[in-house]
């Protein structure tokens, strides 16, 4: 489904651990580093989507998570030109999304990454609240940016303004803790080589 302009609406979803870190996947067979996404049906509500999207890419249930917060409104990006498909007959140049913020409330064995045939991610862990917005891939920033500002205050009301702070070049650049998956693919779920956390891509 794509709109008149080009854009393929979409939903964003920012998973927080209570401790006010967010789950940040890394994209199968590649070194691009992200928040689960994914484009709406055209019968799908964005929070239907999110579901959707959220027990495909992360395993969970809705009893797993708890929704604090939606962004008003489309946020949108367009595609760098080597990632936008001419060929197809309709063509999409970026995306417009909705971001939901949700706290997780199951356990850490209830993240599943290989529920279908096609997993998006092969990795995980737990980062600090803004680490995402310097580590995503350069045309997604701008959203990413958007999306954590829009959202933090909903995430102090749980976290804390200690694990939420004002943004700051020191609490934009903090890693955080490493979580290694324990099933799945075996691969370490930290990043390789030094290579930026992100690449081209419309998941």
């Amino acid at each position: 489904m794509i709109d008149p302009d080009g854009y393929r609406p979409n939903v964003g979803i920012v998973l927080m651990h209570p401790d006010g870190r967010v789950f940040w996947a890394r994209r199968v067979r590649r070194d691009g580093w992200q928040f689960p996404q994914g484009g709406m049906n055209t019968d799908e509500t964005p929070i239907e989507a999110m579901y959707r999207e959220l027990r495909e890419e992360t395993g969970l249930l809705p009893e797993h998570v708890a929704v604090l917060g939606v962004t008003p409104g489309w946020l949108r990006y367009r595609l760098p030109h080597k990632a936008i498909r001419r060929n197809d007959r309709l063509v999409c140049i970026g995306q417009k999304q909705v971001w939901f913020l949700l706290q997780f409330t199951g356990h850490e064995g209830d993240l599943r990454l290989d529920l279908t045939e096609k997993p998006e991610f092969d990795g995980w862990r737990w980062v600090d609240f803004w680490y995402p917005m310097d580590h995503v891939v350069t045309f997604k920033r701008g959203v990413y940016a958007s999306a954590l500002r829009h959202l933090a205050p909903f995430a102090r009301q749980i976290a804390g303004a200690g694990a939420i702070p004002s943004v700051t070049a020191e609490s934009r650049s903090r890693p955080g803790r490493h979580r290694q998956r324990p099933r799945g693919t075996g691969r370490t779920a930290a990043p390789r080589g030094g290579q930026r956390e992100g690449e081209p891509g419309q998941g």
